[in-house]
């Protein structure tokens, strides 16, 4: 079952939410029926759901300490009982995470009496394996609870460089792309969705995409990506499209003021008849900084020499 597409970012309190942090979760709201797929990449049988609820994440208590979980889901299958699916994006090793997911699943338990199921998605591996281990609470003689999250990172998701494969299941592939970001195989997996998605229509394209775009945030990928997007799929309209577009449109305006710049600078060094060498000629003309070229401009009226327009105040 499909979830409306949301790319708004969410906070926690005052602090702004990443946008691979987004990404890592919020897939399973737009397609909640990827976590039986995932789930038996990792060895677990959930079956597919045949009723997805969106429940409300904030797990706050009447007290002024605020805990919200990043996504959560009620998922009903034709043969078990209902449970409830907690969605956390990890980007890092948090200490204090362990007790947080605990108490997640205990007020869950709690509040709805349904049986909670924790999963968390990281970008890297160290943390990925950080999060599986089981941690238990209690004296060490007689332990209470042991905490037990299924994780899903770049140790266990499937490396997906196959277009046919993608194709097959866009979710997953999706999250592959997300969570394989800073592996070494991320250029042949974003290259295999671009081709995967090229005769897909435009509503199953723009929230792969953008999740995709959202998830890889600032990674190196990320540039990767939009090329890939503005090559491969060149008349998607997406909101990603649009701004590379307008990146591209700002470039150009750029380097035509840079241009004009250094076209001035050269021109005034002329008209008082100072002589510019080669090297400082390279040097105004090959920059691209439409501020700094203002700046030599102004030293260019007095300097006595065309390389004292590079002398810093």
């Amino acid at each position: 079952m499909d979830l409306p597409y949301h790319p708004t970012l969410t906070h926690k309190g005052t602090r702004m939410v990443s946008s691979p942090h987004e990404a890592m979760h919020r897939i399973f709201q737009e397609h909640p029926d990827l976590f039986s797929r995932v789930s038996e990449v990792l060895g677990v049988d959930f079956g597919p759901p045949t009723s997805v609820t969106v429940l409300p994440t904030d797990l706050t208590e009447a007290r002024p300490l605020e805990r919200r979980v990043d996504t959560l889901l009620r998922l009903e299958t034709e043969d078990d009982e209902p449970l409830l699916l907690a969605v956390e994006a990890q980007g890092k090793k948090d200490p204090d995470k362990p007790a947080s997911w605990a108490y997640y699943a205990s007020y869950l338990l709690t509040k709805y009496g349904l049986q909670p199921i924790l999963l968390v998605v990281c970008q890297d591996r160290a943390t990925a394996e950080w999060a599986a281990r089981p941690v238990h609470f209690g004296p060490r003689q007689w332990p209470l609870l042991t905490l037990r999250p299924l994780v899903a990172g770049p140790h266990n998701m499937p490396v997906i460089t196959d277009p046919a494969e993608a194709r097959k299941d866009l979710a997953l592939a999706t999250l592959s792309a997300i969570t394989h970001g800073k592996g070494p195989d991320i250029g042949a997996i974003l290259k295999a969705m671009t081709t995967a998605l090229r005769d897909e229509p435009d509503a199953v394209k723009n929230p792969i995409i953008e999740f995709i775009s959202q998830g890889l945030g600032k990674l190196p990928a990320a540039a990767l990506w939009r090329k890939l997007v503005a090559v491969d799929l060149s008349f998607y309209k997406s909101p990603l499209f649009q701004e590379i577009r307008d990146e591209a449109r700002d470039k150009g305006r750029d380097e035509g003021q840079a241009q004009r710049a250094a076209e001035d600078v050269l021109a005034v060094l002329a008209e008082r008849g100072i002589d510019v060498p080669e090297d400082a000629r390279e040097r105004i003309n090959g920059c691209g900084d439409p501020e700094i070229l203002r700046h030599w401009l102004r030293r260019a009226v007095t300097a006595p020499a065309a390389e004292d327009i590079f002398v810093v105040d």
